[in-house]
């Protein structure tokens, strides 16, 4: 029967009579009235909140209708202004998301730092437990590099050639070390300080016989963390395989958050980072006060979308991407967020203009000069003009596919956008204007003349792509489809394309105008748009209450859905309109993470769900009034129950009050599971 709701979902359903009831009775009196063909009374509120938040909830719900819309929106757009202080005690879990990018890649080493180690390039961390995380890192990738070099296996190996942008050298791993600089024994690893720093960390006892978990659970919390930092290889291995996930509570019990990172990174820092930067955004979702700044956060990073596993740097880079530019700006000053945006090292690595340069620039000149003097190898190269980014930034980030623009001012924006750069990428480093690399001589984007100006070039033409017409409708548009309808009305497209105009690109005032706009109002578009995967997950999280002490369940169901948080390869982000979201699959995908999330069966996420006294239809209409604010159709009612009759037939003798009870409470976490799969749910 469950096929009978996701069945449905392409059809707009209807509210129930049940839902009708009321009316204009939560209606606030310093609201404005409705107009003939708007939303009224409750639908109105259920409405607001499902286009500006991660879900309308009951508790939310009944604060809207005491506040007023309005008032509730305009608090909105003043986060600072909201009391986030719960919020904040949930994120101390996640301290590393405080961290700057190169204090990320000190904490949590990626390959690149650990082989920068090995060659002696970078000092071990003077922190004792952190220099045992690094010390079994090493141990790790040495062991690695010995079974494959044993069986003979090609690696790469970053010869100059390719650091000066030409082809990678194959040779056996036997022969390559730890790194093509690096030392040729691959036990070379063990230089000075690392051997140095080995000398203070006690040896494991030898024998796994002698680890009893007993003893380490009897240590103080620091003292257990040091000693599970302080094993061996092979007997860290064998601890590992053998505990069962009570047993790593327990070990884990007591221990802070920042030591838990260490034990966490022991085994794959680079994981660590990109389980904390996906469960922060989860939770800020589900529990945040500051709703709608981030329903914008997460429009402006799929705006300015920054993909992940571009490289190895690139998860630890897209945290402070979010914290520090996007989820600030997400309500400010267009021009101002584009601006930021563009000096991100999330984004120049991203977009590879980190690594354009000018064919005629210095850096280009004394290459070539270089080579004809012999001091540079025959065939290499300087990485040449890189136009990613500077199509990307009129296409997707500004003026939009139609914005006027052709294939010359591409080329033109990535002449001017040479120098744009990151110090030292690969150790976490900050915007660098690099004008030994910037293409000199004036340059013309789309009729406008920039003399050589070095990196003022880039600010006016960030100035000018801000300000244009072009850009002004393109973010006007696209707001319109993320909040109003897949294909909004003209008439509200253009009212916002002046309000972004007449307030130089306030991204509020443009908000504002949607809001107060009756087409955002108008009947036709209620429940008109599908949740997107992250919508949908989020909004079920919040409906239901559920208290998510691990969001790794919810990532994986995300993974599942087709939407990974971070994880949209091309520039253009996940697709805003419902079709894109709509199929067998994805529908079937929904229901069951539904009827698991009601179950309890999404590991330690857990929810309640009272047995209230009643028959099977008064715990649907308790159920419904709580999951699905503005109520389900008949329709969908009807399926629900029926499925609910199906699982469980009336039974051949009356239970004992124990087996009632739970016959109960499984009733309802189906009957849950139904509502959070209906239509009804699915949209927004």
């Amino acid at each position: 029967m469950a096929w009978m709701l996701t069945a449905v979902l392409v059809c707009q359903p209807g509210m129930s009579a049940r839902a009708e009831a009321g009316g204009a009775q939560w209606f606030h009196s310093k609201e404005k009235a409705a107009k003939p063909g708007e939303l009224d009374g409750e639908k109105r509120v259920v409405h607001l909140l499902n286009r500006l938040s991660f879900g309308a909830t009951p508790e939310l719900v009944a604060t809207v209708k005491k506040e007023g819309i309005y008032r509730w929106f305009e608090e909105q757009l003043d986060p600072e202004g909201i009391d986030e202080s719960a919020l904040e005690n949930r994120l101390k879990a996640f301290p590393a998301m405080n961290l700057m990018p190169d204090e990320l890649l000190t904490r949590f080493p990626t390959g690149n730092i650990l082989r920068q180690v090995a060659d002696g390039k970078l000092e071990l961390p003077a922190d004792g437990e952190l220099a045992m995380v690094y010390r079994h890192r090493l141990e790790v990738m040495t062991e690695k590099k010995e079974k494959r070099a044993a069986a003979g296996v090609m690696v790469p190996v970053l010869g100059a050639q390719e650091r000066a942008g030409g082809a990678k050298a194959m040779v056996p791993e036997k022969d390559a070390g730890v790194s093509a600089a690096g030392p040729q024994d691959a036990k070379a690893v063990a230089t000075p300080a690392i051997t140095k720093a080995a000398e203070k960390i006690p040896a494991a006892r030898p024998g796994y016989e002698e680890l009893v978990i007993k003893e380490l659970v009897a240590l103080k919390p620091g003292a257990r963390v040091d000693r599970i930092l302080g094993m061996r290889g092979q007997e860290y291995e064998e601890l590992r395989k053998s505990l069962k996930g009570p047993q790593v509570a327990q070990l884990m019990e007591g221990v802070t958050p920042e030591q838990l990172e260490l034990v966490e990174a022991y085994d794959n820092p680079r994981r660590t980072v990109e389980e904390e930067l996906a469960a922060q955004r989860l939770v800020r979702a589900i529990y945040s006060k500051r709703q709608l700044q981030e329903v914008m956060t997460t429009f402006w990073m799929n705006h300015f979308n920054v993909y992940a596993k571009k490289n190895e740097e690139a998860p630890y880079l897209i945290s402070s991407y979010e914290r520090e530019i996007v989820r600030p700006l997400a309500l400010g000053n267009f021009e101002e967020l584009l601006m930021a945006v563009a000096h991100s090292p999330a984004m120049l690595t991203y977009l590879d203009n980190a690594t354009s340069t000018g064919p005629d620039s210095r850096a280009a000149e004394a290459h070539k000069r270089r080579q004809a003097e012999g001091k540079e190898p025959a065939g290499t190269a300087l990485p040449g003009l890189n136009e990613n980014y500077a199509r990307e930034l009129m296409e997707l980030h500004t003026l939009g596919v139609n914005g006027g623009y052709t294939q010359a001012d591409v080329t033109e924006v990535a002449k001017i956008l040479t120098g744009w750069t990151v110090d030292h990428p690969a150790l976490g480093g900050g915007f660098q204007f690099d004008g030994t690399r910037h293409e000199p001589g004036e340059k013309v984007v789309m009729g406008h003349r920039f003399k050589e100006e070095g990196e003022k070039e880039g600010l006016k033409l960030l100035h000018m792509l801000a300000t244009s017409k072009a850009t002004a409708r393109f973010i006007s548009t696209k707001l319109a489809v993320a909040f109003v309808s897949d294909a909004p009305p003209e008439t509200l497209v253009k009212r916002m394309v002046s309000s972004f105009e007449d307030n130089d690109g306030d991204i509020s005032a443009v908000l504002r105008t949607m809001v107060h706009s009756p087409e955002f109002w108008a009947e036709g578009e209620w429940r008109g748009k599908v949740k997107s995967p992250l919508e949908y997950v989020v909004s079920a999280a919040r409906a239901t209450g559920a208290e998510v002490t691990n969001t790794q369940p919810l990532v994986n169901q995300l993974n599942q859905m087709g939407m990974p948080l971070y994880g949209a390869m091309p520039p253009t982000g996940y697709a805003a309109k419902s079709e894109d979201w709509v199929s067998t699959g994805a529908l079937v995908a929904r229901m069951n993470f539904a009827l698991q999330l009601a179950g309890n069966r999404l590991g330690k996420i857990q929810v309640d769900w009272p047995v209230a006294p009643g028959d099977v239809t008064a715990a649907e209409t308790a159920l419904e009034a709580r999951l699905v604010p503005g109520g389900v159709s008949e329709k969908t009612r009807a399926a629900a129950m029926a499925e609910v009759e199906g699982q469980f037939p009336a039974p051949a003798k009356p239970l004992n009050e124990k087996a009632q009870a739970a016959r109960e409470m499984q009733e309802r976490a189906v009957l849950a599971g139904m509502l959070l799969g209906s239509p009804e749910f699915q949209r927004r």
